[in-house]
C-alpha cells in the first residue's frame, strides 16, 4: 500500500498477470520495497527469500503427536531437491533443530561401542585375564540393560541430552569393578596380601606365597569392599537425587535416569560380580602370580616415588599447592557465564549446518533467529481507548532498541504510527500516536491478531524483540534492562467506578479485575525461555553442590565417625569442582542444562576415589602400620585400581571430542578433566591431608597405648 495523490493505491507484491519479464522484475522490486517486506520475507540486499511454516503440535483430526524428526527429514527433502549450482536452501526452526540433535544422537551407540573396546583392552592389560576382563564388562553392561529397562516400565524415555548417562553408569561399574576384581586376585592369589607386599620382602617364587580358593576369595571380597562400595554408591545416588531439586524437567529426568543406574551398580557390582568370582579359576595360576609378581618388583619404584607425598614437608606442599589452585580456581570460576557462549545453537557444533544457515539468515535478514517477547498486559480495549498505555509502550520498545544486542523491536504502536501517517499523505511528521480514540481506530482497523500484535480484546500486546545472538551476555543485558524498564513504567491500580453493579461483580467473583492498568511481563519466545532457564540454573547451582557435598559429609560421617576423615575426603573433591568450573570459564563452556549436572555427576563418580583410598589407608593404620607402610599398601592395590580407572574412564569419554554435538563435546572434556582431577587428588592430595590432620591423632594414640603397655609390664615385672 502506498500514498498517492488521491489517496491510496495498492495490490500484490507479485501482480496477477507477473510475466519474467525485466520491466516485470523492476515492478516486483519496487512493490517490495513499498510493501516493507525487505529484511523480513526478502533479504535487505535482495539476494534470498524467506519462507515461513507455522507447526501444529497434534493434528486436529486425529489428534496424533507431530513427530519433528520426520518433518526434519522431509525438509532435508526438500532442500536436496531445490537446492542447486545457481540457489541454496538455508533452514532453520525448532523441528530443524530436533532432527538434527536426533541424527548427531545416533552416533552415541558407536561412541558407547568404541569406549567399550577401550575399556576392554585397558582391564585385559591391568588384569592380564580374559575372565577378569569380561566378567566386570558384563556386569557394568547387566547394570545399563537394567536401567534402560527399568526407566521403560517407568514411562521415561532417553533424551538426547541426558543420553550420556548410560555410559556414566556404565563408568561407574567399571571403577566398582576393578576394586572388587583387584581384591579378588589378592585374597585368592596371594594369600591376602598384595603382590608388591610380597616383592618388598624380597619373595621373588611364587611357590612359597599362599592359594586360596575362589570363594574365600570373593567372601573376603565382600567383606572388605562391601561397606565402602555402598557407601560410594549411596553418595552417588543422594548427590543425583539433589538434581531433583532443580525445577528444569530434563534435568530432574537426568536425576532419575542417573539415580536408576546407580542403584542398579549396587546388585550387579557388588554382589553379582562376587558371586561370578566364586566359581572362577583362572588358567595357568602359576604363571599368571609369577607375571603379577615380576610387575610388582618392576614398579616398586614408581610406588615408593608415589609414597613420598605422606613425608611432612611434601605433604604441606601439597596441601599448599591445592591451597593455591583453589584460590586461582575460584577467582577464574567467577568469570563462568550462565548460559550460552557462542552464537548458533549450542548442542550443534559453531561449523553444523544448521548454525551456519542460521548466521547466514541473521545476516541477510533485519529479523533474526532469536526472539524475546515481553507481553504489555492491559485493560480490555486499551489499544483504541487509552492513549497512556500505548504511549507507555512505545517509550518502553524504544529504549529496548537502544540496548546493545537488539536487532529490532515490533509493537502495535509502531505499526499505529506508521499507519496514522499514511493516512496523512504519508507525511513524516504524522508518524506519531493519535490520541483521539476514533483516530486510533482507524489506524489500527486492519490489524488482525494473526499479526501476533494483540490478543481479540486488546487486553495483551506482545513486544516482540528481536536480538543479534542468545548468548549469555546478550539475554542477560537485555533481561535485566527489561526489568528496570518494568519497574520504571508500570502503571498503577486503576481508578474503579465503584457502582453497584460493579461492586455485586467482584462480591460473586464474575468479573476479574486486573489490579493494574499495564504491566510488562516476561517473557516469551525462545530467548524467554533461555533467560528464564538461566535464571533457575544460577539460581540451583549453589544449593545444588551445598546438597551433594552434605549428603557426602553425612554419609562419610555414619561410616567412619571421624570429622577428620570426611574431610581429607571432601575437601578433593571442593577442589576439583572448583577447577572444573574454571575449566568452563576458561573454554567458554556455559553453566546451562547441560553442563549443571557434569559437575555432580563428576562429583559422584569422584568420590569414589576418595572413599575406597581412605577406607583402606585408614583399616592399615587402625592395625598398627606406619603412614608411609600403610600408604605404601594402600597404592599396590586400592591406588593402582582408582588410576587405571582415572585413565580408562578419561579414554572413554575422550571419544566424545569427535561427536557431531557440540554438548557432548564438551561434557566429554569436562568428565574427561574431571576423572583425572579425582584421581590426582585421591592418590596425591589424599595422603597429604591425612599426614597432617589424621596420622599426628593415630601416632599419639600409639605412642599412649605402648606407654601404658611399657607401665604395665614394669609393674608385673617389679611384683
Amino acid at each position: 500500500v502506498e500514498v498517492v495523490e488521491d489517496g491510496f493505491a495498492g495490490g500484490n507484491v507479485i501482480p496477477s498477470d507477473f510475466q519474467p519479464t525485466p520491466e516485470m522484475f523492476e515492478r516486483v522490486r519496487s512493490n517490495i520495497v513499498k510493501s516493507g517486506e525487505v529484511g523480513r520475507l526478502v533479504s535487505a540486499d535482495f539476494t534470498g527469500a524467506m519462507v515461513w511454516a507455522n507447526l501444529l503440535e497434534e493434528d486436529p483430526q486425529s489428534g496424533a503427536k507431530l513427530d519433528y524428526r520426520e518433518v526434519a527429514a522431509e525438509l532435508e527433502a526438500i532442500r536436496t531437491e531445490f537446492e542447486n549450482d545457481n540457489q541454496t536452501i538455508h533452514i532453520i526452526g525448532f523441528a530443524k533443530i530436533v532432527g538434527d540433535i536426533s541424527d548427531g544422537a545416533k552416533s552415541v551407540v558407536w561412541f558407547f561401542l568404541v569406549a567399550f573396546i577401550i575399556t576392554a583392552i585397558l582391564l585385559y592389560l591391568y588384569s592380564r585375564s580374559i575372565w577378569l576382563t569380561v566378567l566386570p564388562l558384563a556386569c557394568s553392561s547387566i547394570a545399563v540393560i537394567w536401567q534402560m529397562g527399568t526407566l521403560s516400565l517407568l514411562g521415561y524415555s532417553l533424551d538426547p541430552m541426558n543420553i550420556l548417562t548410560p555410559f556414566l553408569i556404565f563408568a561407574i561399574g567399571v571403577s566398582h569393578g576393578v576394586q572388587k576384581i583387584s581384591a579378588w586376585t589378592v585374597e585368592k592369589e596371594f594369600g591376602g596380601r598384595t603382590p608388591d607386599a610380597w616383592a618388598q620382602d624380597g619373595v621373588t617364587d611364587v611357590a612359597s606365597i599362599p592359594r586360596r580358593s575362589a570363594m574365600h576369595g570373593s567372601r573376603e571380597t565382600m567383606k572388605k569392599l562391601l561397606a565402602p562400595g555402598i557407601i560410594a554408591l549411596l553418595s552417588d545416588t543422594v548427590g543425583f537425587l539433589t538434581l531433583l531439586f532443580i525445577n528444569i524437567r530434563i534435568i530432574q529426568e537426568l536425576a532419575i535416569t542417573a539415580s536408576i543406574g546407580v542403584a542398579v551398580i549396587i546388585v550387579t557390582n557388588l554382589l553379582l560380580l562376587p558371586v561370578l568370582l566364586s566359581w572362577v579359576n583362572l588358567h595357568n595360576p602359576h604363571a599368571y602370580r609369577e607375571r603379577l609378581l615380576k610387575k610388582a618388583h618392576e614398579l616398586s619404584g614408581f610406588w615408593l616415588f608415589l609414597t613420598n607425598s605422606t613425608e611432612p614437608r611434601r605433604a604441606i606442599a601439597a596441601v599448599s599447592f591445592g591451597t593455591v589452585l583453589f584460590i586461582v580456581g575460584f577467582w577464574i570460576a567467577q568469570g563462568m557465564q550462565i548460559g550460552d557462549s557462542e552464537v548458533g545453537v549450542p548442542e550443534l557444533r559453531p561449523e553444523a549446518r544448521y548454525n551456519q544457515d542460521a548466521i547466514l539468515i541473521s545476516e541477510r535478514f533485519s529479523l533474526g533467529v532469536d526472539l524475546l517477547t515481553v507481553i504489555a498486559e492491559t485493560v480490555p480495549d486499551a489499544c483504541t481507548e487509552n492513549y497512556e498505555v500505548m504511549e507507555s509502550i512505545d517509550r518502553f520498545a524504544w529504549n529496548l532498541r537502544n540496548v546493545e544486542g537488539v536487532q529490532q523491536v515490533i509493537t502495535l504502536p509502531m505499526v499505529a504510527k506508521v499507519v496514522n501517517a499514511g493516512w496523512n499523505e504519508g507525511n513524516i511528521k504524522w508518524r506519531i500516536l493519535p490520541r483521539d480514540n476514533y483516530v486510533m481506530r482507524q489506524a489500527l482497523g486492519g490489524i488482525e491478531t494473526d499479526t501476533g500484535l494483540l490478543n481479540r480484546d486488546c487486553s495483551a500486546m506482545p513486544i516482540q524483540v528481536f536480538t543479534e545472538d542468545h548468548r549469555a551476555e546478550t539475554i542477560a543485558r537485555v533481561v535485566a534492562r527489561v526489568k528496570e524498564l518494568r519497574d520504571e513504567m508500570n502503571i498503577g491500580a486503576l481508578e474503579y467506578h465503584m457502582e453497584h453493579e460493579v461492586l455485586e461483580d467482584m462480591v460473586t467473583g464474575e468479573e476479574e479485575i486486573s489490579p493494574e492498568k499495564l504491566s510488562f511481563r516476561l517473557a516469551t519466545g525462545n530467548v524467554g525461555v533461555m533467560a528464564a532457564t538461566n535464571e533457575d540454573v544460577a539460581a540451583a547451582e549453589k544449593p545444588m553442590l551445598g546438597l551433594v557435598f552434605a549428603s557426602i559429609i553425612i554419609l562419610c560421617l555414619i561410616t567412619y565417625r571421624s570429622v577428620r576423615g570426611t574431610i581429607c575426603i571432601v575437601l578433593p573433591l571442593v577442589l576439583v569442582s572448583t577447577l572444573a568450573e574454571a575449566l568452563m570459564a576458561v573454554y567458554g563452556i556455559g553453566l546451562k542444562v547441560n553442563t549443571l549436572p557434569v559437575v555432580a555427576l563428576g562429583i559422584g563418580i569422584g568420590v569414589d576415589y576418595g572413599i575406597y583410598m581412605y577406607n583402606r589407608l585408614d583399616d592399615l593404620l587402625k592395625h598398627g602400620h606406619s603412614l608411609r607402610e600403610a600408604f605404601y599398601r594402600t597404592l599396590r592395590l586400592t591406588g593402582r585400581a582408582v588410576i587405571f580407572t582415572g585413565f580408562t574412564l578419561a579414554a572413554g569419554v575422550g571419544t566424545w571430542m569427535f561427536s557431531e554435538l557440540q554438548f557432548q563435546v564438551d561434557m566429554g572434556f569436562l568428565l574427561a578433566f574431571i576423572f583425572l582431577a579425582n584421581m590426582v587428588g585421591a592418590i596425591i592430595l589424599l595422603p597429604a591431608l591425612v599426614r597432617l590432620l589424621i596420622y599426628p591423632k593415630h601416632k599419639a594414640a600409639k605412642e599412649a597405648r605402648l606407654a601404658v603397655e611399657l607401665e604395665a609390664e614394669a609393674a608385673a615385672a617389679k611384683e
